[in-house]
């Protein structure tokens, strides 16, 4: 098995391993699972990778997650055979990650009062879909496509529902989406109904979404691509190879992110782990995870605001029974996520544990924003010409959030990620049509 890819546990005190050929996603102890590769990469690879930017009729060069396909071979493909690459990997035509990049952004830099040659934001909403999910959607199905499982099923806030019926149309899959009633943008459910997904409505929240369509999966031998799913975060390592590849692979000061599900933070925190260990880089970016306040799980658990206990990755032995404490005690006085940024409206977040352990390597921080303050840093992207969905205006928010605080120097190198584009137009409607809000536009009227 060590000569080939396979999945491990998490937890150091556990260390089983798995092969790849199954939809296995937690370990028998309960900790989640990660895809290891026996072997290190060499980092010569990164002169490959700046070749394959003239893609030269290659789809699988012109992938911004495919293009760094020796990172993340589970399938143990020969990387340099178009036809085994077209065998097995599955791509939109190359177009997932292709556009993404870091973009310097005046404006967005002087609302957080950062050195506009030192701040950089990175939009995924380029992607196909519109989001980053698409980057862990193509590893996902891929990994599908190997088993011979031809039905996706998933649990969304919109975006992955989005993704997974896009991917699933373009490979003549089944796909089944549980989405909570009335909590989606309107434009990530139309996605979804248009590449011909069959949309289940819940009444709850995106947990019980995810509940229900766990049940499902096991019950009908469909295979999840949530972000439970390792192999979704072997394509999420992407975000990060492409962010570090613009700097020359020398590492930035901090990388941020919002967080919902926190697969992100999960699948950052695996890239740099991984990279520190194959010894490509040796500076670790401070990784900064930022929760909306009406969605901030993560941020009360780890900053010890629940019954004054700090929850901490603990070398693999995080203080579960405080997690299930605190979801009882929300579950029993009602509580539930809620915010406008729906993308991030997550009550509990399913890769808190990988999450933590992001954290702890990073040196990482959490921190919460306001609605009102997302909605700011969405519009100030705007005004650079570029778009982003409320969720990721968390990005800009929250650095200029830690710049008052001191804690980010306006001459650290950051690099934030806006998640994915706007898809609830009512919101930038709105936001814009009331005069009182930082960077209004109201219409004229004559």
């Amino acid at each position: 098995m060590t000569d080939n890819p396979f999945k491990k546990c998490i937890n150091p005190s556990c260390n089983l391993v798995y092969d790849i050929d199954n939809t296995t996603h937690t370990c028998k102890c309960g900790s989640f699972l990660d895809v290891v590769y026996p072997s290190s990469p060499s980092r010569e690879l990164t002169e490959i990778f700046s070749i394959r930017r003239n893609p030269k009729g290659n789809i699988f060069n012109e992938s911004g997650v495919w293009r760094f396909r020796e990172l993340i071979n589970f399938a143990g493909i020969d990387t340099e055979d178009f036809q085994q690459c077209s065998k097995v990997l599955v791509s939109m035509d190359g177009s997932e990650g292709r556009q993404s990049k870091p973009y310097k952004m005046s404006k967005v830099s002087e609302y957080a009062n950062m050195d506009p040659e030192c701040m950089f934001l990175q939009p995924e909403g380029y992607n196909p879909s519109g989001s980053f999910k698409d980057n862990g959607m193509t590893t996902a199905v891929t990994h599908a496509k190997m088993l011979k499982i031809y039905r996706l099923i998933c649990a969304s806030t919109g975006n992955t529902s989005a993704s997974a019926a896009m991917y699933a149309a373009n490979e003549n899959m089944e796909c089944e989406v549980f989405v909570p009633k009335g909590e989606i943008a309107p434009g990530k459910l139309g996605q979804a109904f248009q590449f011909g997904a069959q949309v289940v409505q819940i009444d709850g929240d995106f947990d019980d979404a995810l509940s229900h369509s766990l049940k499902v999966a096991n019950e009908s031998g469909g295979y999840t691509v949530n972000s439970i799913n390792p192999f979704r975060i072997e394509g999420q390592k992407t975000i990060i190879y492409r962010a570090l590849e613009y700097l020359d692979w020398h590492p930035p000061d901090w990388i941020v992110y919002p967080g919902g599900a926190l697969g992100n933070t999960s699948s950052c925190g695996k890239a740099l782990m991984e990279l520190v260990n194959w010894g490509w880089i040796k500076k670790v970016p401070r990784l900064l995870v930022i929760n909306a306040i009406g969605a901030n799980t993560f941020y009360e658990l780890t900053n010890g605001l629940y019954d004054g206990r700090k929850l901490e990755w603990n070398d693999g032995k995080p203080d579960i029974e405080l997690i299930r404490d605190y979801y009882y005690e929300r579950d029993r006085k009602g509580i539930k996520a809620k915010t406008k940024a729906t993308a991030i409206q997550i009550g509990k977040p399913a890769n808190i544990v990988k999450a933590l352990r992001a954290i702890e390597f990073t040196k990482g921080m959490v921190i919460e924003v306001s609605d009102e303050e997302m909605s700011d840093g969405m519009a100030v992207v705007g005004l650079n010409g570029f778009d982003c969905e409320m969720a990721s205006g968390a990005v800009p928010a929250g650095i200029r959030k830690l710049r008052k605080e001191g804690v980010i120097r306006r001459d650290d190198i950051v690099i934030g990620i806006l998640t994915g584009k706007q898809k609830d137009p009512n919101l930038s409607i709105s936001y814009h049509m009331d005069s009182g809000n930082k960077f209004a536009n109201p219409p004229m009227t004559k």
